[in-house]
C-alpha cells in the first residue's frame, strides 16, 4: 500500500470511529507522526494534503523542518516528544504547538523564549497518567495546580493535554482519566491515541491523535 493509501485509510477511520462515538465530523485532528523519517519520506505526505505533523526531537526536526515548512508554509508542527529546557529557544522557533510541558523549568523557558522571540505557540501539558517512573509528564494529582501555574503566573495558554498510557495496559481508562482532568481543568483539547489505539482514545474523547507507522509504515 502507498503512502496516500494509508494516509486516506486512517482518516477513514478517524471519520468513521467520530461517526461510532456520536462525535461531529471533523472533531478530531490527525497529527502524522514523523520521526525517524527524512524529508524525502515526509514529501509523499505533504503532496497528499496532510498539514499537521508531530515530531520527537527538537534537534531531527531542525535538520528537515525547515526547508518542508518553506515549501509548504501552511503546516503545523508539534512537538510530541520530552523537551529539554537548553533546547527551548530552538522548539519556541520552530514548533507550532508543544505538547509536552510537563514541569516548572520548562514552563518558565518557554513563557521567557515566547516573549523574547515575540511569538506566541500553544502549549499542551503531559500527563504521566500511568505513573511511570521512566516516562515523561506530570501526576495525575498534581495536574490542575500545574495548569493555574501556568496560566496565573506565566501567562501561559495552556490548550488541552496529552498522555501516552503504559504499553502493557488497556489504553481507555488512561484516556477517561486525562478527560477528567482536562474536565477539571478547563481544557476542551485532548491529545491521545496512537497508531494502535487510536479509535479507542476518539471514543473517550480525543480532538487529536498522533499516528505514525500506520501512515509512513515501519521504522
Amino acid at each position: 500500500m502507498e503512502v496516500e493509501e494509508r494516509l486516506n485509510d486512517v482518516l477513514s477511520r478517524i471519520r468513521k470511529s467520530e461517526k461510532s462515538a456520536n462525535r461531529s465530523e471533523n472533531a478530531v485532528s490527525l497529527v502524522a507522526v514523523s520521526k525517524t523519517f527524512d524529508a524525502d519520506s515526509i514529501g509523499p505526505v505533504i503532496d497528499a494534503g496532510q498539514r499537521v505533523f508531530g515530531e520527537n526531537r527538537v534537534q531531527e526536526a531542525q535538520s528537515k523542518w525547515p526547508a518542508l515548512k518553506g515549501r509548504t508554509p501552511d503546516i503545523e508542527l508539534h512537538l510530541i516528544g520530552p523537551l529539554q529546557s537548553n533546547k527551548a529557544a530552538d522548539a519556541v522557533a520552530l514548533f507550532d504547538v508543544i505538547e509536552t510541558v510537563d514541569r516548572e523549568k520548562i514552563a518558565r523557558a518557554l513563557a521567557a523564549e515566547m516573549k523574547r522571540q515575540e511569538r506566541e505557540i500553544r502549549l499542551y501539558v503531559q500527563v504521566n497518567t500511568g505513573l511511570e517512573p521512566q516516562k515523561a509528564g506530570i501526576a495525575p494529582e498534581g495536574t490542575g495546580a500545574f495548569v493555574t501555574f501556568c496560566r496565573e503566573e506565566l501567562g501561559l495558554d495552556i490548550e488541552g493535554l496529552m498522555c501516552i498510557p503504559p504499553l502493557d495496559e488497556n489504553p481507555g481508562p488512561h484516556f477517561a482519566l486525562l478527560a477528567k482532568l482536562a474536565s477539571q481543568c478547563g481544557l476542551s483539547r485532548l491529545s491521545m491515541g496512537m497508531s494502535g489505539d487510536f479509535e479507542t482514545a476518539i471514543a473517550f474523547g480525543a480532538t487529536s491523535v498522533r499516528v505514525g507507522s500506520a501512515i509512513f509504515g515501519a521504522r
